[in-house]
């Protein structure tokens, strides 16, 4: 089936308003995936945000299938007993033939049934499977590859599952297996192989064959109908994992992605036009703090500076007040994340601001897990020698308010010469030389297993950024995922994002991107790709995405250079906006959050559910979905009040004086009225909650 305008997220409201509902009360949704109660990737966080909704449609007939996994079951799941009779007779038939299969609830919102199968009990029939598989299907998985042989595992016993759901149902329900990824996709293809009477959903999330290409530095979106397939599979090794993701995605009654850049991607590599664009969405409601997201952040960025006071101790030579945080995030693929060319565009931020005498400080931090051993002792002394000063200070304070207070008794003023002893001096001289150091700041804040080939930390070396007082731009690389509970920077994932002021993105694979999404939920500024499903969604609904605080980097007709100056080029603007500018652009950007609510991109997904069930059940089952008319959708226009950046405004050199700051103070802005009319040109659907807009304090 094309990929009709109707179903595409060109136009959000260009999908059919369901009048009639469909009767979901004989039908029941399993929903696949090896990331279901398993932390992996970003599917995770898919069908952990989207969970709610589902299961306000589905309700009793939800249930998510994946893979036992003792630790997390431990901490994320309540096992109880099955109150669907089919489903108890299934799953105590499968634990009677030499299966483990597990049932309960999944402590998310939403709280959606989860059966979790142990793959690693069932292994015996390992070989017994391989060897179906390629008699019925002609795809053979050597035996040194562990996640393939997951793969069929998972394959085998998710098909049985739905197959014996089915006969152990007096009246079989109509039941919809919705699969994610290739490592699910087997089960998929064995259902339509054994004719089992199942509608099928495949929704890959990025294309294997795509995710090798891009990290092997080959120009892939200009060239994506030049590939040799089966070939560029085999040289990689992965030729039978393609063959399991693009039979999924042929089998399919209905095969989705989640951008059209990906959709464009899996037509040429998977042999298959997507039938419909499923975008990823967030729960809004767990991300916005409705008015004080604006105090949120202020709190937060105390915490990130107070974590640098320690991290550059005895060089700490620049003003916190006028230090902007910027940051990537992600899984640590050097290229296809895009943290060369950011660390290239650094460089070049870096001379800019050294040039123009900018009294801006950049620190950019890289959290980007990595193979380590420990915390670097350099970076722990850093924050032990904060909090020793602070303990002075904190001593000193307590004494001289101690004499304070004894001469206001006696009512006099005090003689302040008195006040500090020379005890108090010899401890605070003893402080001050306690922060002396000899060496930098260190880049990295673990001890890396392999310093000497790490990506980063080599590309740092080749543009000597190394933290040094001349440098205006100061790098930290964090590889590990950030925790509350760390002794070095105390914070959770979400704290610190809040905290930053601009996150960097400039992926060159990067099929959704839910680092910015998570970034406009929260009202900080990202820069994202048109290589990006997140970046062309934004580019396709907003006039102009940089108004909002959407920088939209063009990396797919630039070329490398071309693309690092333009990064450069928009780092340097935000450095030089003021802090008035940055409040407006954090307001605008977190009005977007409402794009990104699961209730209206949810819409994509029940519209792939219905599409499914009538295809699979003609006679129970109709969709027609109609074309729209070239009216509908939206955009959202260009603000109409302060410009968001100095290059727009009158303000264009780096520098000016502070009168100049107490006039732009003074330019008429009314946050309220802007958020309104944004408001007014979103068409809102009926699933859609109505958001509230943040001010400025």
């Amino acid at each position: 089936m094309p990929l009709a305008r109707s179903l595409s997220v060109t136009s959000l409201s260009g999908l059919e308003e369901w009048d009639e509902e469909f009767d979901l009360e004989d039908a029941v949704l399993f929903e696949i995936a090896w990331e279901v109660a398993n932390k992996v990737g970003g599917i995770y966080t898919v069908i952990q945000t989207k969970a709610r909704l589902t299961a306000e449609e589905w309700g009793e007939n939800y249930f998510l299938v994946g893979p036992y996994v003792e630790s997390n079951v431990r901490t994320q799941v309540e096992l109880i007993e099955p109150t669907n009779p089919a489903l108890k007779s299934t799953i105590d038939k499968m634990n009677r033939s030499g299966c483990k299969v597990y049932f309960g609830r999944w402590l998310i919102e939403g709280s959606p049934y989860v059966i979790l199968i142990d793959v690693g009990f069932t292994a015996w029939s390992l070989d017994r499977w391989k060897s179906e598989l390629w008699e019925n299907c002609a795809i053979g998985v050597p035996w040194f590859d562990r996640e393939a042989n997951d793969a069929v595992l998972f394959g085998f016993l998710t098909a049985w599952l739905l197959g014996e759901v089915r006969a152990q149902c007096e009246e079989p329900p109509h039941i919809l297996a919705h699969f994610h990824e290739w490592l699910a996709g087997l089960g998929l293809v064995l259902c339509r192989q054994r004719q089992l009477p199942v509608a099928t959903i495949f929704t890959t999330h990025a294309t294997l064959l795509g995710r090798y290409l891009c990290a092997g530095n080959v120009d892939f979106y200009n060239n994506l109908a030049e590939f040799n397939v089966d070939k560029e599979a085999g040289d990689r090794q992965i030729y039978h994992r393609y063959c399991l993701e693009r039979a999924a995605a042929r089998c399919a009654h209905v095969f989705t992605t989640v951008s059209q850049i990906t959709a464009i991607e899996a037509e040429h590599l998977l042999k298959r036009k997507p039938d419909i664009v499923t975008p990823n969405g967030l729960n809004v409601k767990k991300f916005s703090a409705m008015h004080e997201f604006q105090n949120l952040h202020a709190q937060s960025k105390n915490r990130i500076q107070e974590f640098i006071r320690g991290h550059f101790y005895g060089h700490l030579d620049f003003n916190l007040d006028k230090c902007l945080f910027l940051f990537i995030a992600g899984r640590y693929e050097f290229s296809n994340k895009g943290a060369d060319i950011f660390l290239e565009a650094l460089a070049r931020l870096n001379y800019l601001l050294r040039v123009n005498h900018s009294d801006v400080t950049v620190i950019a931090f890289f959290i980007m897990p990595a193979r380590t051993n420990n915390f670097n002792v350099e970076t722990l002394k850093g924050q032990a020698v904060r909090k020793q000063l602070w303990d002075t200070a904190q001593t000193v304070k307590e004494r001289f308010g101690k004499k304070l207070y004894e001469s206001l008794l006696v009512g006099q003023l005090p003689d302040v010469s008195k006040m500090l002893d020379k005890e108090d001096f010899t401890i605070m001289k003893r402080a001050i030389f306690a922060t002396q150091r000899q060496c930098q700041p260190p880049i990295c804040t673990h001890n890396m297993l392999e310093d000497s080939s790490d990506p980063i930390l080599n590309c740092i070396r080749r543009i000597g950024l190394f933290n040094s007082s001349a440098d205006r731009v100061k790098i930290i690389f964090h590889p590990e995922f950030l925790s509350s509970t760390s002794p070095l920077l105390p914070m959770d994932y979400e704290e610190f994002v809040r905290g930053c002021h601009l996150g960097v993105f400039p992926s060159y694979y990067e099929p959704w991107g839910y680092t910015p999404a998570e970034c406009t939920v929260m009202g900080i500024p990202s820069i994202s790709t048109n290589l990006s499903g997140f970046g062309c969604f934004m580019e396709e609904h907003i006039a102009d995405p940089s108004a909002y605080g959407i920088y939209i980097l063009d990396r797919r007709y630039r070329g490398v250079d071309e693309s690092c100056n333009q990064l450069t080029s928009f780092l340097f603007q935000f450095c030089k906006q003021s802090r008035r500018q940055r409040i407006i652009q954090r307001n605008r950007t977190e009005r977007l959050s409402d794009l990104l609510d699961w209730r209206y991109l949810g819409r994509y997904y029940i519209s792939a559910r219905h599409m499914a069930l009538a295809k699979a059940y003609p006679d129970a089952f109709s969709y027609e979905p109609h074309e729209p008319n070239s009216a509908s959708g939206f955009r959202y226009p260009r603000p109409a009040s302060v410009p968001p950046s100095p290059a727009l405004s009158r303000h264009s050199s780096p520098h000016h004086s502070e009168a100049e700051d107490n006039d732009d103070e003074d330019e008429r802005y009314d946050e309220d009225l802007e958020a309104e009319k944004d408001r007014m040109n979103i068409r809102q659907p009926t699933m859609l909650e109505k958001g509230s807009s943040c001010t400025s304090d």
